[in-house]
């Protein structure tokens, strides 16, 4: 077999079932064998949504995500993809096309050196020089973007390599990487100190991140916050971690997060980190948690222990298997007057009901009744902005997940994850929700979307604004507004007809709703814009 014929065995042993990629000639090879196998392609409209669809799969089978792209302007628009899902830590493959061997470095037609453009942004990256490497590389790329903290790696293939012949395919032998080898257990001393210290403490708060869901370990964290009724606040990027509305589950914590979250934190003698970075928006001053605090870090990633907060009692290892040997090692509980106080905080600070508006949607309160709306395991991928403050703080998730970009803030994510999240998932309800902005980002995916068939709704949250921008103007830089008007926007139900889609403009929340009911009777793709006004702020 030749090299591209390699690529998709690979594909195959690896047991891919859907890649997201745009052809070009250094890639043409690849693309050519790709016809003899049973690997579907999904042909998006621009290369930085292969990335961010690969980003969407790869988070609802919990397995790799693989994207595709030439060389050139190919490989260099999925550089916003591969930055998102590295600071998301998600698994992606991404395989590039590369010029010929002989013209790297000469800068011909197409060339970029994409292993060092995307340097920063992966876990590793490969450029093959020989074919017959590339079985090996193909292993170790599925391997390191799946061990440890998860992330993207890229396999940058000149396309005649693509075409040279593979002397052996050997697929079987172990990956043996001697300088990546990732800590999984815990050490446990430190288990021991972090137990003794859990039962030792007056105001214990778990705070979950992202690597809750990036080793599967959500029924291990829920037993342990059940097993000591310990009382848990979440980044954004863990949002469902612990489902919504389970009664020790306080909320978003940060800067966009409600009170409940922000007052535990801040009143918490030990907080326990597990899976979370610890960022600037979720934790504006960690030092001065951490002064107050006694601080246990629970994370497969030994750089982000310390790196934000200083941690007290470091645990490197593999979430499922630290939380799991945490609630074995628990035979008390938190203490009931602390519990009392969080809990009743967070009734007091419960969402209240707001007003109706005059001739536009209240997105809050649509969010929260459209997600009680939803079947239980629903996905709603949320855009970047007003529309994504909106969706952590109101969307109910229960068995479901809400999907963001939650460290670049990539704007024009939401709709590429949904169509990923479709494809991975063809029987579950995927919902992308986003500004009129965002929506601009991406609308050229509705295509993708009809190609492929996917039921993927929509809903577009229009004020004519770049709402998170303008509010940020307005609050910090005396309301001169600067490049943040929306004209000359398109109609968004005729974009849709235009693609076939049903669509509809509703600017109340009784007719909102009345249009969910219209939206989810069927899994053909929809597109709801709710008006809401251009001045509505994010909290």
């Amino acid at each position: 077999m030749n090299g591209a014929q390699a690529m998709v065995k690979c594909l195959e042993r690896e047991k891919i079932r859907t890649i997201f990629g745009y052809p070009g000639a250094a890639i043409c090879p690849f693309y050519d064998a790709l016809l003899d196998s049973k690997v579907h392609h999904v042909l998006v409209r621009t290369e930085q949504n292969a990335a961010h669809a690969a980003s969407g799969y790869a988070r609802t089978t919990g397995g790799v995500g693989v994207c595709v792209a030439t060389s050139g302007p190919g490989a260099t628009n999925l550089l916003t993809g591969i930055a998102s899902a590295y600071m998301d830590s998600i698994p992606l493959v991404v395989i590039t096309g590369q010029v010929k061997s002989d013209l790297i470095g000469r800068d011909v037609f197409q060339e970029a050196d994409i292993t060092g453009a995307a340097e920063p942004f992966t876990k590793h990256s490969y450029l093959v020089t020989k074919a017959a490497d590339l079985p090996r590389v193909f292993k170790e790329a599925f391997y390191i973007a799946a061990a440890g903290r998860p992330g993207p790696v890229l396999i940058d293939i000149p396309v005649d390599i693509q075409l040279h012949t593979v002397p052996k395919f050997d697929y079987d032998t172990p990956v043996d990487i001697l300088s990546y080898k990732p800590s999984v257990q815990g050490h446990p001393l430190q288990i021991k100190k972090a137990v003794t210290a859990l039962m030792a403490a007056k105001r214990p708060v778990l705070c979950a991140g992202g690597g809750v869901f990036s080793a599967k370990a959500q029924k291990e964290l829920r037993a342990l916050v059940e097993a000591f009724d310990l009382p848990t606040v979440c980044t954004m990027m863990g949002v469902g971690a612990l489902p919504s509305a389970h009664p020790l589950n306080l909320g978003m914590l940060g800067s966009h997060g409600c009170v409940p979250a922000n007052k535990a934190i801040r009143d918490a003698d030990l907080v326990v980190m597990a899976g979370a970075r610890v960022g600037d928006r979720a934790v504006a001053a960690p030092n001065q948690v951490a002064g107050r605090a006694k601080i246990i870090h629970i994370d497969i990633d030994p750089a982000e222990i310390g790196k934000n907060m200083a941690a007290h009692i470091p645990i490197v290892g593999d979430l499922k298997q630290v939380l799991g040997a945490l609630a074995e090692k628990i035979e008390e509980k938190a203490p009931a007057e602390w519990v009392q106080v969080v809990t009743d905080r967070k009734k007091r600070y419960a969402a209240k009901s707001i007003d109706p508006l005059d001739k536009y949607v209240e997105p809050k309160t649509f969010l929260r009744a459209f997600s009680k709306r939803l079947e239980s395991n629903a996905v709603v991928c949320a855009d970047v902005g007003q529309n994504q403050i909106w969706c952590a703080n109101n969307v109910e998730v229960r068995e479901g997940r809400l999907f963001t970009s939650g460290g670049m803030g990539t704007m024009g994510y939401s709709i590429p994850c949904a169509l990923g999240v479709k494809c991975a998932d063809p029987k579950r309800r995927v919902i992308a929700v986003c500004g009129d902005g965002s929506f601009q980002m991406s609308m050229m995916e509705l295509a993708t979307i009809c190609q492929e068939q996917k039921g993927v709704k929509i809903i577009v949250m229009r004020n004519g604004r770049l709402g998170m921008v303008r509010e940020l103007q307005k609050n910090h830089y005396n309301e001169a507004y600067s490049g943040v008007l929306l004209d000359g926007s398109p109609d968004f139900v005729k974009i849709a007809a235009a693609y076939g889609i049903r669509a509809r403009s509703v600017s109340s929340n009784e007719e909102a709703m009345a249009a969910v009911e219209e939206m989810l009777a069927d899994d053909q793709p929809y597109l709801l814009e709710c008006v809401v006004p251009w001045d509505y702020p994010s909290l």
